[in-house]
């Protein structure tokens, strides 16, 4: 029987988390209609054997996928490759789904001719228990449109993303493996090719926060830091492809914002470094001047996006020290 939805659980040593994330999934309503994959990344504790029981009790539903450690993208590369369903989604194992809106968001993937889900989320703080609604009221609901409408009025994380799986098999969408932060090429790499986006309301994603390990933490954006400037790179050479390719002018707005944003993120990060870290601030200006080179679009875009990379420029750098005590103070980072 083919799948409404398959569901990808990227699963590297996440015994703790996995089996809610596995049991919000289980429901006998959609267990015919979904496909459950969890791609175990090497792990060396018992993610396998907690997703091998659930498995051997829903043969049609779970599967385990076991493999050499490749990294996130290698996960949802993988996922990509071996799902059946119509549609894909990607939950990872540390987080799990409303079960509820899962079953009504399955109940309209099946009349669904969208090529981009867009669907409600929570973030729910892991320490409190407390849950923040993310919402779209720029979009209407289940009103199917131009991807290049909604391009105007929102930008999409993964965390609310359904995609139609044959738009990234054909297509052969591929992320970066054995890389941190490639949840950006999963969301933008696959826009060339969308055509309509329909959004239902239902809060389907719960994305636990508040995990010092996490790579989105600023200690894990400091130890990930390369990561995070590959994937900016990569993304800006997609961007330079597909715009001098005769790319929609709407589509290539939307990517280029996107990347323009990670760039703030990225400035923030080099900001958080100790000021007697000289070595950041070489590698702040080493990176300024290669994303000059790779796309003077994004160059261009992302010092109109942050006033503090703007400010930096025309210094040509020289006034950093004071720049980055005033931006500091102004996003509350302690010294």
């Amino acid at each position: 029987m083919e799948k409404v939805l398959t569901v990808v659980i990227p699963s590297f040593n996440v015994e703790k988390y996995l089996r809610q994330t596995l049991e919000s999934l289980r429901n006998e309503e959609i267990l015919e209609d979904v496909e459950v994959l969890i791609v175990d990344d090497g792990s060396t504790d018992g993610t396998a054997k907690i997703g091998k029981e659930y498995e051997k009790r829903y043969p049609q539903t779970y599967r385990v996928i076991s493999k050499t450690n490749g990294g996130h993208g290698s996960t949802i590369n993988c996922g990509i490759e071996q799902s059946r369903g119509t549609f894909f989604k990607v939950v990872d194992g540390d987080d799990w789904v409303n079960t509820e809106a899962l079953i009504e968001v399955v109940r309209r993937l099946k009349t669904c001719g969208a090529d981009y889900v867009v669907t409600d989320y929570c973030e729910v703080n892991d320490k409190t228990k407390e849950q923040v609604r993310k919402q779209f009221p720029a979009l209407d609901v289940c009103r199917e449109i131009r991807f290049e409408n909604a391009a105007e009025k929102v930008q999409i994380p993964m965390h609310a993303l359904i995609i139609r799986t044959d738009l990234l098999k054909t297509h052969q969408i591929r992320l970066d493996e054995h890389c941190f932060y490639v949840d950006v090429e999963y969301v933008l790499f696959p826009v060339p090719y969308v055509e309509t986006v329909v959004y239902y309301p239902e809060p389907v994603y719960m994305y636990r926060l508040a995990q010092e390990t996490q790579s989105v933490s600023i200690r894990g954006y400091q130890r990930h830091i390369q990561d995070h400037i590959r994937v900016i790179f990569h993304l800006s050479q997609f961007f330079e492809e597909y715009r001098e390719n005769a790319g929609n002018s709407e589509k290539t707005a939307y990517i280029a914002r996107r990347i323009a944003q990670m760039i703030g993120d990225q400035v923030t990060i080099f900001l958080s470094f100790p000021e007697e870290n000289t070595e950041t601030q070489k590698q702040f200006l080493e990176f300024d001047r290669q994303l000059r080179k790779t796309s003077k679009t994004i160059y261009e875009l992302s010092g109109r996006e942050s006033g503090t990379l703007r400010l930096l420029r025309r210094t040509g750098f020289r006034g950093y020290r004071l720049i980055r005590k005033l931006a500091r103070k102004r996003n509350n980072m302690e010294e």
